[in-house]
Parts: C-alpha cells; sequence; structure tokens
C-alpha cells in the first residue's frame, strides 16, 4: 500500500535526520501511518521537505535498525509489522554490532559478505577438533569440579608463550586473565576499573562498536574523541578530562578498527602523558593484529595503567571465544575478581583445550598462513580498488574506503547489496550525534574463493566507476 502521507519537521529539535525519524514514529504511533504501509522514495520525500536525499536516507536507515521500518531491495521501505520490544532491541543490537548486517538484509546464498573477516581454514580446524577429542577423552581438570585459579596456571602459561615476541614489558602468567573472547576482555578490564556514580570512558570518533557496548553496559558515558592520522588527539583528551571523570580510554592503536590507521610510539608516548596527568587507565584491544607489533604496547609504555586485550579470533577460529587480558600489575586482583565474581572462570574443558592449542607447535603456523591468505585476498582488492582513497595493510583483513565526493555510505551499501555484495558503513563505527562520514569498511572474507571474492570486488568498482543518478547526491 502506497502512501501519499508528508511529515512535518518544523519545531522539531536535534539533527534533521532524527527529527524525520521521531516524526515517522509519530505518525506510525498514532496510525496515520500503518503497518506494511509503504514510505515515499527517498529522493521524493527530500524534495518535498526541501531536505538532502541523505538526510531521509539516514532517518530510514535508523528506523529500520531499530525495526520501526523494513526495506525490501527494489520494492522500498515499509512499516515493519510490530514485534515484541526485548526481541526487537536485541535483535538489532546483536545484528549491528556483533554479525554486522542489518536487519533488513536477507541471508541469501548469492551474497557475498564482506562486512566482518571470515577467515580460511588452513588447518587449524582439524588441529582443533583432535584437541577437543584428547581433552574429551582425559581433561587435565576433570569435569566433576569447579575452577579455581590453579587450574586455569596451565592456560595462562599458555597464553604468556603465544604472547611472546609481543611488547608488553614485564609480566607473567598470573598478570593474565583468560575472557571469552576480546569482547568480554574489554568488558572484564572496565568492570576493574570504573568506580563512582558517573564514570566517562574515552573512545575514538570512529571505533568499534563493542567499547560503546561494554561501557553502556556498565552505566558509563562514552564520549568520543576527535582523530586525526596518527590516532586520538592528546589535547582533546585532556580538554575532556578537565571537565569530565575520565576514568579509561578504549583504543586499537596497532590495528585501528575500522580505518586500518596505525598509532607511532611518539602520539602514544604523548597519550600516556596524558593519562598519567588524569589518572586515566588505557585499554588497549589488540586482536586485529595478525603480523608483528610496530610499537610497544601502552602495557609497556605504562605499566601501572596498561591493559592489553587479544583473542584467538582473528588469527585461528571466533568459534572457540578464547580470549586474554594483560593487566597492569596494581591492577591483577581487580581483574581476577571481576572474572571470578561474574562468570568463576572459563569451563575447565575449555580452559585445557586452550592450554594444548596454545603450545601446539603446528598452531602458529597455522596462524602464519591465515595471515598469508588474508594478504593475498587484500592484493586482490587493491589491485581493483587502489585508484580510489582507500587505506589498507596486508596484515590486516579489512580496508577503509573514503567515498569520491557526492556519494553517500548508506547509498553506496545499499547500490552493494543490489549488486549481492555486503559491507559496512562508516555510521556503524561512529556515535549516535556524529557526523555523517562517507566512507566504507570493506571486510575480508576468505572462506570464499578467490575468483568469487574478485568477482565482488569488481562489482564494487564498478559502482564506483559509474554512479548512477540516484546514488549520488
Amino acid at each position: 500500500m502506497n502512501t501519499i502521507w508528508l511529515p512535518s519537521i518544523e519545531g522539531r529539535e536535534g539533527p534533521k535526520y532524527k527529527a524525520l525519524a521521531e516524526a515517522i514514529r509519530d505518525a506510525i504511533g498514532d496510525e496515520t501511518l500503518e503497518v506494511q504501509q509503504k514510505l515515499p522514495p527517498v529522493r521524493d520525500l527530500a524534495w518535498d521537505l526541501k531536505i538532502t536525499p541523505g538526510t531521509v536516507a539516514r532517518a530510514y536507515t535508523l528506523l529500520t535498525d531499530e525495526g520501526v521500518l523494513e526495506a525490501a531491495v527494489g520494492r522500498g521501505t515499509f512499516v515493519a509489522l510490530p514485534k515484541p520490544k526485548a526481541e526487537s532491541e536485541s535483535k538489532a543490537d546483536y545484528l549491528s554490532d556483533v554479525l554486522t548486517v542489518a536487519p533488513s538484509i536477507e541471508r541469501r546464498p548469492d551474497v557475498v559478505r564482506l562486512t566482518s573477516p571470515q577467515l580460511p581454514d588452513v588447518g587449524q580446524a582439524k588441529l582443533i577438533q583432535q584437541h577437543m577429542g584428547q581433552v574429551a577423552a582425559n581433561p587435565r581438570s576433570g569435569v566433576m569440579h569447579y575452577p579455581n585459579r590453579k587450574t586455569f596456571k596451565p592456560a595462562r602459561e599458555a597464553v604468556q608463550h603465544w604472547l611472546r615476541g609481543t611488547p608488553l614489558g614485564a609480566f607473567d602468567e598470573e598478570d593474565i586473565v583468560l575472557s571469552h573472547g576480546g569482547q568480554n576482555g574489554v568488558s572484564l578490564a572496565l568492570q576493574s576499573i570504573l568506580t563512582g556514580p558517573s564514570p566517562v570512558v574515552l573512545v575514538e570518533e570512529l571505533s568499534y562498536p563493542g567499547f560503546r557496548r561494554a561501557a553502556a553496559l556498565l552505566r558509563a558515558e562514552v564520549i568520543a574523541i576527535p582523530m586525526d592520522s596518527d590516532g586520538m588527539i592528546p589535547e582533546a583528551i585532556a580538554a575532556v578530562a578537565k571537565s569530565h571523570n575520565v576514568q579509561a580510554i578504549c583504543t586499537s592503536p596497532e590495528v585501528h578498527n575500522p580505518t586500518g590507521l596505525f598509532t607511532p610510539v611518539s602520539r602514544r608516548e604523548e597519550i600516556v602523558e596524558v593519562a598519567r596527568a588524569h589518572d586515566i587507565q588505557i585499554i588497549e584491544d589488540d586482536c586485529y593484529r595478525m603480523g608483528a607489533s610496530r610499537a610497544p604496547s601502552y602495557r609497556m609504555l605504562a605499566p601501572e595503567r596498561g591493559w592489553y586485550v587479544s583473542s584467538i579470533s582473528k588469527t585461528l577460529t571466533p568459534a572457540l571465544r578464547i580470549g586474554f587480558v594483560v593487566a597492569p600489575k596494581p591492577s591483577v586482583p581487580a581483574l581476577r575478581r571481576s572474572a571470578e565474581h561474574g562468570f568463576f572462570g572459563l569451563a575447565t574443558p575449555l580452559a585445557d583445550l586452550a592450554e594444548r592449542l596454545l603450545n601446539d607447535p603446528n598452531v602458529a603456523e597455522c596462524a602464519a598462513k591465515v595471515n598469508a591468505v588474508f594478504s593475498q585476498y587484500v592484493q586482490t582488492c587493491v589491485n581493483h580498488l587502489g585508484a580510489y582513497d582507500v587505506t589498507w595493510h596486508k596484515d590486516v583483513p579489512f580496508l577503509w574506503l573514503r567515498l569520491p565526493e557526492g556519494w553517500r555510505a548508506s547509498a553506496f551499501c545499499q547500490a552493494a547489496e543490489v549488486e549481492r555484495v555486503q559491507i559496512r558503513p562508516a555510521e556503524e563505527f561512529a556515535g549516535r550525534d556524529a557526523r555523517a562520514l562517507h566512507a566504507v569498511r570493506i571486510a575480508i572474507n576468505a572462506q570464499i574463493d578467490l575468483d568469487h571474492f574478485e568477482a565482488a570486488i569488481m562489482r564494487l568498482r564498478e559502482l564506483l566507476d559509474n554512479p548512477s543518478e540516484r546514488i549520488g547526491v
């Protein structure tokens, strides 16, 4: 069912896209817009309201992600069927931040998903299965007792072995706490740091959405810090710290997600100086680094306030949810309490598996092979997209593409979906009130053959080379 509905955004506060979204919600609430009713096309509504098509598209995208609207490729945007609130909210969060697929997108088998890195199987699956069988047959820690610190010591020692060569400064197995993947590691670190009724956590203006989610769960205020080509701007951190109760910084200096930028040691030292002046802890997420470290970690530069979080999700497998946190020496007891009071530690068979896996000399070779395959796919991307403004590194399983002038990230992603390719717009990595950024992240999917992957990249290149009138604004 079509509509000639025309909203009014006059007198509404906030950005125009939020005002339009509010007007749509109100129209649905008073039944001016009925369930399954079709909304006006983006360009038509933009013309009638005398705003940009990008503003309308952003409002539609916001409501689609909330489950208020639903979009069908080639058919338009419709008022969604009502859903239980809890289901709708949890689904939107889960899909956008974990699976990285918008709720409106069907899981069609012919669609190439380049939304989150997909690891190739270079032999690690067989090794994991072998170790799982050996743990099942003879679990070191048994299967009838609660875990304790002694139970996890061999696994912590294995992590220490796995991290050899990483510039973390002096540390031993007692400084390590096992977590259920990197996201759980970030949450544990924040639980150990944040105190008081109104803590503030700083993140980059573009950042891994899991930082914001972890802070929000702990009722912390999140403030985005401006960036330049070297990462967070120290002066901006200091300015916020003077007027807010800043307790932690969450950052990814080795491989910034989503831009792929690297923070050099000189900038890290400046940030450490600011953190010491304002007594701020620094949580470093190093999950995306696949090659050698290029600079000392924050834990090495500031052993009293540097936290290191990583996992095997980007190097071996995301299925096991094995992660780890290396705490500053003074904060080790607090980190242990957060883990022990939260979930009593990992399941003992999983800890036994982590011990066996990370000590297996063949696993390091598998990780190197995974990196080599990713590098091959990255080079394929660069071969076709290198004429555009793209940031990449051979040891990083994604690329950051700044779109040419006139493009909108949401429109480009929609056009890519029509061409059976899914990618992530910059908006998914920005805070709710951030300015619209005309860029996309293209993740490497090494679970499809290289020819199939290359064909998908060529379709993206075709869109870039030949923008249609409906996309260009």
